[in-house]
């Protein structure tokens, strides 16, 4: 009997296909074709444009703006149309988690809106997950089939090294909170940095205040490191303090640029150089104009795909289980 050959096929969410065309053209091979279209009263359609009866199948979704559950919705679906289609495997390319940040009971009766995700992409389907810096890296937990966890870290200190930010100058990378406080000494340990870490308080949703700060930042290039940002509140707010405690210049790094609400225009007005993210969420190309720089994680997703289609380790791409 002849040997079964296996094939890999890369389709792309609605909500935005870019970074699904680099990730495919990293591989070689073309974007499937999948028909995905909202009824008149926003129900979601999906049919792929081809066979891909026993292949290997991996989704793309990432998110535009504030289209969360419309992005989620539409994975879920086309999890469901793949499978149904006797796709071998489904793996589903989450870059940025949806409610990553619903990880936990906060306070009393709330959901764990994290877990009820993982759930819902298991019962679609969903074979494997592969993700970028999770908001902890707990969440693997909430899934009962594998997740690749991946981190963009060694993209942004490269950014940084060829820009040369502090040549003969002093480095220090600063934790805008104790919870990443193990993120930034590993950025910080890349770049042969400083260390500073503050600690944030939440007096509401999207609202936040520095309570504490430890560590020595006069005269210091500073480099902000977070996981991701939203309204961009937290950043403009460490910074501001980086600069009264006579920081020479910031600057802001993080994996995920959510940017809702007022972001854009805080980020603008924020005492930085310069806010660099990657294509996690894919930021239009009008902001690029100003302090916000992108960076694609094309190429480590792309090559996380694959080792995972070859049954090769994904070990050797980063550990973002800090």
């Amino acid at each position: 009997m002849a040997e079964m050959k296996k094939t890999l096929a890369v389709f792309s969410g609605s909500q935005d296909s870019t970074l699904a065309e680099e990730i495919a053209a990293y591989l070689g091979i073309e974007l499937g074709s999948v028909q995905l279209e909202q009824f008149a009263n926003g129900e979601n359609y999906v049919c792929y444009g081809e066979s891909i009866r026993g292949a290997d199948v991996f989704i793309v979704q990432t998110v535009k703006g504030t289209a969360v559950n419309d992005a989620l919705m539409e994975l879920l679906i086309m999890v469901d149309a793949a499978k149904r289609a006797s796709a071998r495997t489904v793996t589903a390319v989450v870059p940025s988690y949806f409610y990553a940040r619903q990880d936990r009971k906060a306070s009393a009766r709330e959901p764990i809106t994290g877990r009820l995700v993982a759930n819902l992409m298991e019962t679609a389907g969903v074979d494997r997950t592969i993700a970028i810096d999770l908001h902890q890296g707990q969440i693997q937990g909430f899934f009962n089939k594998p997740v690749n966890h991946l981190t963009a870290m060694p993209i942004l200190v490269d950014y940084f090294r060829q820009k040369g930010i502090a040549e003969g100058e002093q480095l220090c990378i600063v934790s805008p909170d104790v919870g990443r406080a193990k993120a930034a000494k590993k950025f910080a340990d890349y770049l042969d940095a400083d260390l500073a870490i503050m600690h944030k308080g939440r007096p509401g949703h999207n609202q936040a205040e520095i309570t504490a700060f430890f560590g020595d930042v006069a005269g210091k290039v500073c480099i902000l490191n977070d996981d991701m940002i939203d309204t961009g509140g937290s950043i403009v707010a460490a910074a501001a303090t980086l600069m009264d405690r006579g920081a020479k210049k910031v600057y802001v790094s993080a994996t995920h640029p959510v940017f809702s609400g007022p972001a854009y225009e805080r980020l603008e007005a924020a005492p930085v150089e310069e806010i660099v993210v990657t294509n996690t969420h894919p930021v239009p190309a009008e902001r690029l104009n100003g302090k916000i720089k992108v960076v694609t994680v094309a190429p480590l997703l792309g090559e996380a795909i694959r080792r995972v289609f070859n049954n090769e380790s994904v070990r050797a791409l980063g550990d973002a289980n800090l």
